[in-house]
């Protein structure tokens, strides 16, 4: 047989998919339908549930080209599929999915042939095009709210791009300035089609349905029906009630999520815009009818953008919370239109939403207010639209969620499994146990069913949520939001913590600690004070008061908490430009900042007429003419000023001192300036250098407007330092600690300098005083040499309030260490973000080491935020991301669990978000976590046991052609297993973290012996039970005249209340049903207080009062009807009289039941095997000793027969294992003074280390 071609969409992408063509068969068709009627429509549902089988079955293997249906696959661990089906659409013109007019082509820079309009560009390549008199059936399918089209170059689906692929940034404003017609804005939209995010609320009709074919939901159908056929009408009655409760709170939850996500959505999605046409005209239009390559104008009083578009003209203050969840205004510009530079070459770019951000306004974001110089307009052009969008992305990961990888929700599947197999023992013993005592085969079959639907519970799925929805609920009132409640048990297992610094683990807000001035080769003294005369026309000053993104807001300042610290550090005034003003720079002043006039010289004219001059030379102003945001990527920002009356602009830049001083001219940079960055940083404090160079005079207004900033970040001057003080949140050490000692390791993430992350983490308490730092600094490959790690050994920073710089406190102690000293003592990786980026390039053997005790990472950009989670994850931690939702997006997201600190009520950044602004958030949600998680595995095993118990009662009943009775049945379930399930997880979490960490899954030592071992012990009570019975000088097989109470003197006032029976077609009233009636209540109940552990992890079960009471009373009530019987309740529950003698024998049963479940469940199991087998890897602690205590030694010795049982085939985690693996390698850590190259240029995906 041929194998099936496999294509793949979306490459690289979160959703990739694998994708495979069908076509109808029709003899296929027809089989299934006949399935379908020989099954009562069971065959409908099951290829419901399985897209795959649906496909397979009614379905033949064809090329894409040629199919109509496609079937899909994810490639990620989960590999879910689905199906679609292939429409055609037909569309005029030449060509279907380019510009209607050929246009000249533009090679891109990787050698694939871009169109000079760059639109519906599919991964560099074109497809085939046709005369604009013809129509061309185009061929697409619909998924997951993304239209994929046929692209017959690439021979596959992909998904339909706009601008944002393959598009130069010169062609931006070159072809798409000028806007499009009518005619192409309809053809255009033909593809792309309307420009709305819709939200479609499902009818309550169709929700009811999918809910209802739930296979869930059909297994209780099929059990009601079963047990109907039995006249077990009141049980089946009250599981239909409760499941119709059930669909319909799910139904109304689903309903509320669709219309608040629609409400949402819609507010704002259809507004008024003015489109430019290709004839300089202006025409209003609904943001529905956008489409990529239009060009719209921002109005100045602010829009909710309707789509993704890049400015062209103007600027722009945007609210980018909806996306961020960080409500600063960010400052956009214009995309700078590329030229050609002296050696004639173009200094093109491709442009990238991502790349050029500062530059692109993205849907749902709110435009406050526009910047635009006199007589033009704000225009930006229309890149995406849609589905397509960032908000779009967005709503589409809202709609169709990743699932959640849980090693809980797999073991819940083998573990069904388990019970399914325990169910075919049964329905084979009853099938075997009926012949053989001739029932009729209808009774056998339903008979034989029925043991399926008591083995499997029907009300599994809601009792396990129950204790997530409590969790949810206590989260809330601690004021954590969670916006994906499945998460919340994952965060019980929690063993990283990565944490953003600046706002996260210290104040939002800078304080400006002083100045430190170069002049020339070196730096004048430090000073705290900038607003003096003598410094208020210096071009250091003019640098912290120009090179910003503050604008005026109603008023106010409002801008980066960084750039606003500095600006008030001037005492300068910014004001936004008037018409007045930008006639004075020749209407290209779009903001001016100026000092106030008590901080200039006071000189008085000596003449009257010297008063005009005197006027104009006081009169010093600003102007900012250009600005280039600052980029987290470049890590620095720049701006061109002109001095008022000066000819010459300004370039005014500010940045990470390392990169402002590798712009700078090196006889500027004083020779000291390492020395005194690092004695800086060492400290804790906040570096921003400044840098200054004066413009050609031949470069006029509109050529700066063009000129790219690589040409002005040149042969700069070095100005100096500016330092910030960035204060420890109050919380930050006794939060931090009380992880470290709950074995929960803590790492730092953080874009700012490494030595001062370093500071920081040691003030913190992330890195203990005594603990050593060894810095990796990489080196990429370069002239032939291959990368290279040089490693460098920080010595304790020494903590100096004075401003007088020693060199000795900033040198890297070298000396008198090695690595075998360092195996005794705990170590701890730093490294910044280039180094980062080499090592997992270049250093792949690496990797796992270094993140295995990687502490501090710096200068670290999103995308190696992101990128050093999922190096986390890949050696098993589970990691958790705290940040401030700014920068830290996409790292929140991949994360097991991201909680972000934001203001607003719910982020769509992350999973958590809290409204305390500190990282107390942290350990509360683990506890929560931790609690909720442990509470699952407590209802899990508790309704295993229900199962099981029932199991054992029926199936035993069945030996002597017995059953329970349907209010025997009603009782049970919902009298005590619904009140037992929704009561026992309401305990709170335990006040504080341990360092024993909670079974991550169901199939672990404990947990299994815990169920396994009180399976046999309820099997063998109910057995001794069952048997001892039979032995009583009183027992008979009951009829409906006998009358044991009377035969026996132990009660004479009662009799058989059910002596006026003269018919049990079921056999259900006996002295066997009566007795397992009351075992099994019984045991129900102790396995209930069993299973309901409290510390660590959650409070006592006695502090759930609700939990509490309920068991109490019902104890008191069966205690009481089997002691002393109700004649009433007796016939109700079909109970018979038994002889006072076999109640108490009956009580002593139970009593010492519960004794034999206490012991083995507290004593034995928590206490003695947990210790001697199941003691756990320490998860999540960074330090690993080699020392092992005398305990430990017996424990490890009583404990290896058992272990071996239980341990065998358990898999360690990666990062144990690598840590065990280090402690006993001689050559790591590395050495001081030693550097490790890579392998070879061409397979850089080892190291050597070799002697400096």
């Amino acid at each position: 047989m041929e194998k099936q071609d496999v294509r793949i969409i979306r490459k690289g992408e979160e959703d990739e998919m694998e994708i495979y063509g069908y076509k109808l068969c029709r003899w296929k068709l027809t089989l299934v339908g006949i399935g379908v009627i020989l099954t009562g429509g069971f065959l409908v549902l099951l290829l419901y549930w399985m897209p795959e089988w649906c496909v397979k079955a009614t379905c033949s293997s064809s090329s894409l080209k040629d199919c109509n249906v496609v079937l899909l696959r994810t490639t990620d661990e989960f590999k879910i599929w689905s199906r679609a089906k292939v429409r055609i659409q037909l569309v005029p013109g030449r060509k279907p999915f380019e510009n209607m007019n050929f246009k000249e082509n533009k090679a891109a820079t990787n050698g694939h042939i871009i169109p000079a309009d760059g639109l519906f560009e599919m991964n560099g390549t074109h497809f085939k095009s046709c005369s604009e008199d013809e129509t061309v059936e185009v061929r697409y399918f619909t998924h997951h709210s993304l239209k994929y089209y046929w692209n017959d170059e690439i021979q596959n689906f992909d998904d339909l791009k706009g601008l944002e692929v393959g598009v130069f940034c010169s062609v931006v404003h070159t072809r798409h300035s000028k806007g499009i017609n009518k005619k192409t804005q309809d053809y255009r939209r033909l593809f792309f089609g309307v420009n709305e995010i819709d939200v479609k609320v499902p009818s309550s009709f169709k929700l009811l349905v999918k809910e209802v074919l739930n296979p869930f939901y059909i297994f209780q159908l099929f059990s009601v029906i079963l047990w109907s056929t039995e006249q077990y009408y009141y049980y089946s009655g009250a599981i239909v009630v409760m499941s119709a409760v059930s669909i319909v709170s799910s139904l109304y939850t689903i309903k509320k999520q669709y219309t608040t996500l629609h409400d949402m959505v819609a507010a704002h999605s259809v507004v008024k815009v003015s489109v430019c046409r290709d004839r300089d005209e202006v025409e209003a239009v609904l943001s529905t009818d956008l489409v990529p390559g239009d060009v719209i104008v921002i109005p100045a009083n602010g829009i909710i953008m309707p789509c993704d578009a890049v400015l062209i003209s103007g600027t722009c203050i945007v609210n980018e919370s909806m996306l961020t969840g960080e409500s600063v205004p960010v400052t956009k510009t214009n995309l700078p239109n590329p030229t050609r530079n002296p050696d004639g070459v173009e200094n093109d770019a491709v442009y990238s939403p991502d790349e050029h951000k500062r530059h692109t306004l993205f849907c749902g974001t709110n435009v406050i207010q526009t910047r635009f110089y006199s007589g033009e307009l704000v225009k930006a052009v229309v890149i995406r639209t849609g589905f397509s969008t960032s908000k779009g992305q967005l709503v589409r990961s809202i709609l169709y969620p990743r699932p959640t990888d849980f090693k809980l929700y797999r073991d819940a599947y083998l573990f069904l499994l388990c019970l399914v197999l325990v169910a075919a023992v049964g329905f084979i013993y009853t099938i075997v146990n009926s012949i053989l005592n001739k029932v009729p085969a209808g009774t056998i079959i339903v008979e034989s069913l029925d043991i399926i639907t008591i083995t499997v519970p029907p009300a599994l799925p809601a009792a396990m949520t129950a204790g997530i929805v409590y969790a949810q609920r206590r989260l809330k009132k601690i004021g954590i939001f969670c916006i994906s409640p499945q998460r919340i048990n994952i965060c019980g297992q929690l063993n990283l913590v990565c944490f953003d610094k600046t706002g996260t683990l210290t104040e939002d807000g800078l304080d400006l600690w002083g100045v430190h001035i170069a002049d020339g080769t070196s730096f004048l003294l430090p000073t705290d004070n900038v607003c003096t005369e003598s410094l208020v026309k210096s071009q250091f000053v003019a640098c912290m008061a120009t090179c910003h993104s503050l604008t005026k807001i109603e008023g106010e300042l409002s801008g980066d908490p960084l750039d606003l610290k500095m600006f008030e550090a001037t005492g300068w005034i910014l004001e936004e430009a008037t018409e007045e003003e930008t006639t004075l720079h020749n209407q290209m002043m779009p903001t001016v900042v100026r000092p106030p006039t008590q901080f200039l010289p006071k000189h008085q004219p000596a003449t009257n007429q010297d008063m005009e001059l005197y006027e104009l030379t006081t009169r010093y102003e600003i102007g900012i003419v250009r600005q280039f945001p600052f980029s987290s990527a470049l890590q620095r920002m720049v701006v061109v000023a002109r001095i008022l009356g000066e000819k010459k602009m300004e370039v005014y830049l500010k940045g990470a001192p390392e990169v402002v001083a590798s712009l700078c001219k090196k006889e500027t940079v004083p020779s000291d300036f390492s020395e005194v960055l690092e004695d800086y940083t060492r400290q804790g404090f906040r570096v921003i250098a400044l840098a200054h160079r004066k413009l050609e005079s031949k470069l006029s207004w509109h050529k700066v407007q063009s000129v790219s900033r690589d040409v002005l970040e040149k042969n700069l001057n070095f100005l100096g330092l500016v330092i910030l003080q960035n204060k420890l949140k109050e919380e930050t050490p006794a939060v931090l600690e009380e992880l470290r000692k709950a074995n929960i390791r803590t790492v730092m993430v953080t874009g700012d300098n490494m030595l001062t992350a370093i500071s920081v983490a040691r003030d913190c308490g992330m890195i203990l005083p005594q603990d050593k730092v060894i810095v990796a600094d990489a080196v990429p490959p370069k002239d032939g040499h291959v990368a290279r790690i040089n490693w460098q050994y920080a010595d304790k920073p020494t903590s100096s309030d004075s401003f007088d710089i020693n060199a000795e406190h900033v040198q890297i102690n070298m000396e008198g260490m090695n690595s075998r000293n360092l195996q005794t003592e705990h170590y701890h990786f730093a490294m910044n973000g280039k180094s980062f980026s080499v090592i997992t390039e270049h250093f792949l053997d690496l990797v796992p080491k270094l993140v295995l005790h990687g502490t501090v990472f710096a200068r670290m950009a999103p995308d190696q935020k992101t990128q050093l989670v999922e190096e986390l994850e890949n050696v098993d931690y589970y990691v958790g991301m705290c940040g401030d939702g700014a920068n830290d997006c996409s790292a929140l997201k991949r994360a097991h669990s991201g909680i972000s600190l934001s203001e607003l009520e719910a982020s769509v950044a992350s999973p958590f978000t809290s409204k305390t602004p500190n990282i107390s958030c942290v350990p509360n949600l683990i506890r929560e976590g931790r609690a909720a998680l442990i509470t699952s595995f407590c209802v899990f095993k508790f309704m295993a046991l229900y199962s099981i118990i029932q199991y054992v009662t029926v199936t035993l009943l069945y030996s002597i052609l017995s059953n329970m009775g349907d209010f025997q049945f009603l009782f049970i379930d919902t009298a005590i297993i619904l009140v037992v399930v929704f009561t026992m997880s309401l305990n709170p979490a335990w006040k504080e973290l341990v360092s024993q960490k909670p079974p991550s899954g169901l199939i672990s030592g404990p947990l299994m012996f815990s169920v396994l071992s009180q399976i046999l012990i309820c099997i063998a009570f109910q057995a001794l039970a069952f048997i001892w019975v039979k032995q009583q000088l009183w027992y008979e097989v009951w009829t409906p005249d006998s009358d044991a109470c009377n035969k026996s003197a132990a009660v004479n006032s009662n009799s058989s209340h059910l002596g006026n029976v003269t018919h049990d077609e079921h056999n259900i009233v006996n002295y066997e049903n009566t007795t397992l009636f009351f075992i099994s209540c019984f045991q129900y109940l102790i396995v209930a207080i069993v299973f309901s552990k409290g510390k660590p992890y959650r409070q006592p079960c006695y502090k759930n009062f609700l939990f509490g009471g309920s068991v109490l009373i019902l104890y008191i009530f069966i205690l009481f009807i089997m002691l002393y019987p109700v004649e009433g309740i007796d016939r109700f529950l079909q109970l018979v009289c038994v002889p006072y003698q076999w109640r108490i024998t009956m009580l002593v049963i139970i009593i010492v039941n519960s004794a034999v479940s206490f012991f083995t469940e507290t004593i034995f199991l928590d206490i003695i095997l947990w210790k001697l087998v199941f003691s756990r890897d320490k998860q999540g602690d960074c330090r690993f000793t080699t020392t092992v205590t005398q305990q430990e030694a017996v424990d490890h010795w009583g404990s290896r027969c058992l272990s071996f049982l239980f341990r065998r085939r358990r898999k360690q985690k990666t990062y144990v294992r690598l840590a065990q693996e280090l402690l006993v390698d001689p050559d790591w850590p590395p050495k001081p003074l030693t550097t490790t190259e890579a392998k070879n240029l061409h397979q850089e995906n080892g190291s050597k280390v070799i002697a400096e």
